[in-house]
């Protein structure tokens, strides 16, 4: 089933339980999506999500996926692959970490490097392969504003949404022309439970308001989508503050 004007019939979203999927999960189910799968670890809260969705009309099927446990990539996924048609693919699911503790916990940090980084990594080939394969299809990879450039509060958590970000747009090159279309999305502080208790930053944004970046990217086949489109040229800005001056900013 070809997605059609950004309204996937089918849809994978890696995170299953994570907020911005599921609220784009029912963004997509209220337009066209039929076809859901969620995959995470299993657990009452990927249950509870998929019930979530099933209520709204949606197949929703779970299958148990694991970051971190990359040699069952291939496998797992590949199998969704082999059963359905996919139309989109959202990787969405990371770890924010504990800076003050994982600047002294070298295994804690390199957790949150794994997760984010060499996890979407791995995960990001095996579905662009498939993708690729079955001649259709998007990726969307749920970035961070946080990679565009290292800050003192979370530049362990930033240097791998960096990474992540970087390897996408390769491999969105990679893919032209192929017919798999890779859209990096790049939100600024996300009200969610992820970041329930830390301090709010400037142009503030909600797991719906991405949801809606993203389907709006999805129709327009964009390759970047910032949320909130403001920070575009905030972060254009940031780029080009000399790194003396920038270590005094309250960021």
């Amino acid at each position: 089933m070809k997605d059609a004007f950004g309204a996937p019939q089918s849809l994978l979203v890696l995170g299953g339980t994570s907020e911005i999927g599921l609220a784009t999960a029912r963004r997509l189910i209220a337009r066209r999506t039929r076809t859901v799968w969620l995959a995470g670890r299993p657990s009452p809260a990927l249950t509870a999500a998929a019930d979530s969705l099933r209520a709204l009309g949606a197949d929703v099927r779970t299958v148990p996926f694991d970051a971190l446990d990359t040699e069952s990539h291939e496998e797992r996924l590949g199998k969704i692959f082999t059963e359905d048609d996919i139309d989109m693919v959202l990787l969405a699911f990371g770890v924010l970490g504990d800076q003050a503790r994982d600047e002294s916990d070298p295994v804690a940090a390199v957790r949150v490097a794994q997760t984010n980084y060499t996890g979407a990594v791995s995960a990001g080939l095996v579905c662009a392969g498939a993708l690729q394969a079955q001649g259709h299809g998007s990726l969307v990879v749920l970035s961070s504003v946080a990679g565009e450039r290292a800050r003192r509060a979370d530049f362990i958590y930033g240097s791998s949404k960096a990474g992540l970000d970087a390897f996408a747009q390769g491999l969105g090159d990679a893919l032209h022309g192929t017919g798999v279309h890779v859209m990096v999305v790049r939100p600024g502080f996300v009200r969610s439970k992820m970041t329930a208790g830390l301090a709010e930053t400037p142009l503030a944004t909600t797991p719906e308001a991405v949801a809606t970046a993203v389907e709006l990217g999805l129709r327009r086949r964009s390759e970047t989508v910032w949320v909130p489109g403001t920070l575009r040229m905030v972060m254009a800005a940031v780029r080009h503050v000399p790194r003396p001056l920038f270590r005094r900013l309250p960021v």
